[in-house]
């Protein structure tokens, strides 16, 4: 057992040496020890005890962190290298990780202690973060039922088991769907308008898949999949109109028939969250949600969400209008389907500023964004990011680990991974950011900061490096956007430093501010080199850029406002298991949030993993929320001038030094406040989306 590489003690997990077989052992003999000290130390907190600091907070932390140092490996194993051996053997263990997470967070002697510290003496003496972190561990053991007892604590303990398995349940049935469908082409005619890089993918695609040589790319066979680096080239240029339809068809049916319907999943997991709030005492689980967050109510979300729906109405409806000008004038005889959009909107995109996203991709290899990327964040935030490639053991050939040093001292102070692009069937959908380690200090010691940067861009093809389209960038920027949160945090206290204990409604912000700077023209300038000429991005490229930014934004709004209101919709005012359908509310959402409501058959909520097996449950409002946050944070610096270095100088120091730096140590109010001397206002926002001139 000595050598099962999980049990490892410090530094990062051995992750060339983690093997499916390792995971229960590990867990099993991690959990005992840790139930086992729980015992004694629940023990000790007799009446007599007196609470602190020292010997609360730290010996339950002391306790938790090698289960979770150990399990945190697994699940990210679990996304980025997806294996059914993983699956069996995270399914064997996450029952006994949620009774354990259960046993602590409904200890009422911890509770009774962590109360009696609040009113004791010593609490006047706690800095401001271990205030924050005590307040919400009472929170949540609330929001965990250490009220309850008898058969209610029952059942809240097998609904919170049945939640857990019912949302891993969701995302791999998403993640196999995706997975089983493809559609392989044989002709030219029916690659007609596909852009050569598309084109050279899918061929190599096609000969990964059936473990071939025998597709080119200039003969095929061509395969395309529902993961993003086929399907949006494909929707954005087919000139294949019934193909476009399949493949349109194909991703609104995503895990809804068969043995991956998640339906009934769907129906299930909301009814244990209602089951789950009524027994809290909410009335509903948006309520229960917005406990621990930012907006603190559904009706402070619904007004922000419909402001903004207001703001973003007329514009998506002229928009619409133009596109079916534009289309009709092309020739187009028929009414424009949801598989016609995002092909005469690319049309109409490349006629009204004369490029196409096909002709940016050379400029962007990926080594030359990162560059770029790396550059500005020394300019702005007066930190130093170096290759160690090598240095730390990686999942998959692909993976890069980099380190972080402060400019000024020359201190090594964070590091993370980077696993950047798209393993059909291996990796989940989309992007994330993840914690490998946390700040914390203990005595002498200190626990430097490490993130996972997770992304599916376009792989390497062929002889060419990795080429990203403009949306792989920006998707880039976010992520690194909330890497740096957890980073270049400076509090030691890991139940507060990087975004642990930040409400989660404005954690998007630190990710989205990233993206505003993607529209600043020395920065599109530096991540840019023709991948053969090593040529910067011409000027002419550069105004087009930053003149289409707000193409369709009105629409765009409206999309992610459907999201969000369907969300909240489905966690407050829907009844799970009456006569309405889940797939019928998001329709009648749809109805008044978009000019072009979804088909009856449109099944898109079983795929929508972020509400139903992520951690935005009643919270995907969030992205519109920190994106108000975000847009104010990035006037600031466009108030100081983007132009003028000392001004950014002096504006990033004051931005690193509050958003990035206080972690969840203090309300992110307050910490914007401290930032930009005021609270946040949403005109920004609609005026960097062009929805308002002043």
């Amino acid at each position: 057992m000595n050598k099962n590489p999980l049990l490892f003690s410090s530094g990062l997990p051995p992750f060339d040496q983690i093997k499916p077989e390792h995971i229960v052992p590990a867990m099993t003999e991690l959990l005992a020890t840790a139930n086992h000290q729980i015992d004694i130390f629940e023990a000790s907190l007799t009446s007599n005890f007196s609470p602190s600091w020292n010997n609360l907070i730290a010996p339950i932390d002391d306790i938790e962190r090698p289960v979770f140092r150990a399990w945190g490996p697994v699940g990210h194993l679990l996304g980025v290298m997806n294996s059914d051996e993983i699956r069996l053997a995270h399914e064997a263990v996450q029952p006994e990780i949620v009774k354990f997470g259960l046993r602590t967070a409904q200890s009422k002697q911890i509770y009774d202690a962590l109360i009696k510290l609040k009113a004791s003496s010593a609490w006047a003496n706690l800095i401001p973060p271990r205030k924050r972190i005590i307040e919400r561990n009472i929170l949540v053991m609330k929001l965990s039922g250490v009220s309850l007892d008898g058969p209610e604590k029952t059942r809240y303990n097998e609904v919170a088991q049945e939640l857990a398995s019912t949302k891993t349940k969701f995302s791999n049935n998403a993640l196999d769907s995706t997975k089983a469908w493809s559609m392989t082409l044989t002709s030219k005619d029916e690659i007609d308008g596909l852009p050569d890089f598309s084109v050279a993918f899918a061929s190599q695609d096609y000969n990964i898949a059936s473990k071939s040589t025998t597709s080119t790319p200039q003969t095929g066979p061509w395969r395309f999949t529902q993961n993003g680096p086929s399907l949006i080239p494909f929707m954005e240029n087919s000139k294949r109109r019934d193909l476009r339809e399949k493949m349109y068809r194909a991703r609104i049916a995503i895990a809804s028939t068969g043995d991956f319907d998640n339906t009934p999943i769907i129906s299930k997991i909301l009814t244990l969250k209602q089951e789950q709030s009524k027994l809290l005492g909410f009335n509903t689980f948006a309520e229960q949600s917005l406990a621990t967050k930012m907006a603190g109510s559904v009706e402070a979300v619904d007004r922000l969400l419909e402001e903004l729906l207001s703001a973003s109405w007329s514009g998506a409806q002229q928009e619409h209008k133009d596109l079916e000008s534009y289309a009709t004038g092309k020739g187009f005889q028929e009414k424009i389907l949801e598989w016609d959009v995002a092909y005469y909107s690319e049309r109409l995109k490349e006629e009204k500023y004369q490029y196409s996203e096909d002709e940016l991709r050379p400029y962007f290899p990926i080594a030359k964004v990162l560059e770029g990327m790396f550059s500005l964040v020394r300019k702005i935030f007066a930190i130093r990011v170096e290759a160690a490639d090598g240095q730390a053991p990686i999942w998959h050939c692909d993976v890069r680990f980099f380190k972080i040093f402060d400019v000024a001292s020359n201190e090594h102070i964070a590091s993370f991974y980077l696993d950047p692009f798209a393993r059909a069937g291996l990796k989940r959908a989309g992007a994330w950011m993840d914690d490998c380690i946390q700040r914390r200090k203990d005595g002498a010691l200190l626990d430097l900061p490490v993130a996972h940067l997770v992304c599916n861009g376009t792989p390497p093809i062929g002889d060419k490096p990795g080429l990203m389209s403009f949306d792989e960038i920006n998707t880039l920027f976010h992520e690194f956007g909330h890497g740096l949160q957890h980073m270049l945090t400076v509090v030691d206290d890991q139940g507060a430093s990087g975004i642990s204990g930040v409400e989660w409604d404005a954690v998007e912000l630190a990710s989205q501010f990233m993206e505003n700077w993607l529209y600043h023209e020395p920065l599109l300038r530096s991540i840019s080199g023709h991948v053969d000429t090593k040529a910067t991005l011409p000027e002419v490229y550069v105004t087009k850029i930053l003149a289409a930014r707000n193409y369709r934004a009105a629409s765009d709004m409206l999309r992610q406002l459907q999201l969000g209101l369907t969300d909240i919709e489905l966690h407050h005012r829907y009844l799970a298991g009456g006569k309405e359908s889940a797939h019928e509310a998001f329709a009648r959402i749809a109805a008044r949030t978009s000019v072009f409501p979804p088909r009856p058959e449109n099944r898109f909520l079983c795929a929508f993993s972020h509400i139903f097996a992520g951690g935005y449950s009643a919270g995907y409002y969030s992205y519109k929320w920190a994106e108000v946050l975000s847009a104010d944070a990035y006037s600031a610096f466009e108030e100081a001038g983007l132009d003028n270095d000392l001004a950014l100088e002096q504006t990033g120091k004051r931005y690193r030094d509050t958003v990035l730096a206080m972690g969840g140590g203090t309300h992110p109010m307050e910490v914007f406040k401290k930032f930009r001397g005021r609270e946040p206002s949403p005109k920004a926002l609609l005026k960097h989306c062009g929805l308002i001139t002043v």
